[in-house]
């Protein structure tokens, strides 16, 4: 495979950020121009396209892709980056929601709608990412983005956890997605797990795990990569 222009498909792993996924590559394939379509947050698993040489000309391409997550937000419990990655900070009933209430907010989800950022990302305000404000306990006003909706299905539900499928354009924040579901129940809720399923025509089913991809490029056997 000629890796001077090749699409990389990895299944990132819990715990890493997409850069290391990048630095790891850099390592591997000993290419220097590497970049990846579409971060996801480190405690989220799933699809990176990864765009290795002259295939990173097509950068703005994959980021315009729409995106199929699967994920799962905790009902009654709210975090600071409406994630996970950080305590909860504020707590509410939930035990009154149905899933006819689950169903009946679904609408107000779907199509073109309007999300706050979380102050938990990487956007810059006054060339300072948010989350270095936000660990300091600092909040700022964030524009609200208009993202798009396409589906978005409950798949299963346990007490307060709630297992769902989206699919949405890009710039769709999951995390800003779980909160407002919260919100929109008359409760709170954070998002606890997060799979990137698809981009576009990509799936992660076709991606390598990193150390899979380790092995056969020790081998001297190179990825199937994509011709871009």
């Amino acid at each position: 495979a000629d890796l001077a222009a090749a699409v990389l498909l990895v299944d990132k792993p819990q715990g890493w950020t997409s850069f290391d996924v990048v630095r790891k590559l850099r390592r591997l394939l000993k290419v220097r121009k590497i970049g990846h379509a579409g971060t996801l947050d480190p405690m989220a698993t799933g699809l990176l396209v990864c765009l290795v040489g002259h295939a990173t000309k097509k950068m703005e391409h994959f980021m315009h892709l729409p995106k199929v997550y699967e994920g799962t937000l905790r009902l009654g419990e709210e975090t600071p980056s409406y994630d996970a990655e950080t305590p909860v900070c504020r707590t509410a009933p939930w035990e009154h929601i149905t899933d006819n209430h689950l169903r009946a907010i679904r609408p107000a989800f779907l199509g073109e709608i309007t999300q706050i950022p979380p102050m938990y990302s990487a956007i810059k305000v006054g060339g300072e990412r948010l989350y270095k404000k936000a660990r300091r306990g600092e909040t700022v006003e964030r524009r609200p983005n208009v993202v798009r909706i396409d589906r978005l299905d409950v798949t299963a539900r346990s007490g307060s956890s709630v297992h769902f499928e989206v699919e949405c354009s890009k710039g769709t924040y999951i995390r800003t997605l779980a909160h407002d579901i919260g919100y929109a129940l008359k409760t709170v809720a954070h998002l606890t797990s997060l799979r990137r399923l698809a981009i576009g025509p990509y799936s992660v089913e076709e991606a390598w795990q990193i150390d899979a991809l380790e092995a056969a490029l020790s081998a001297a056997d190179l990825p199937k990569a994509q011709q871009a």
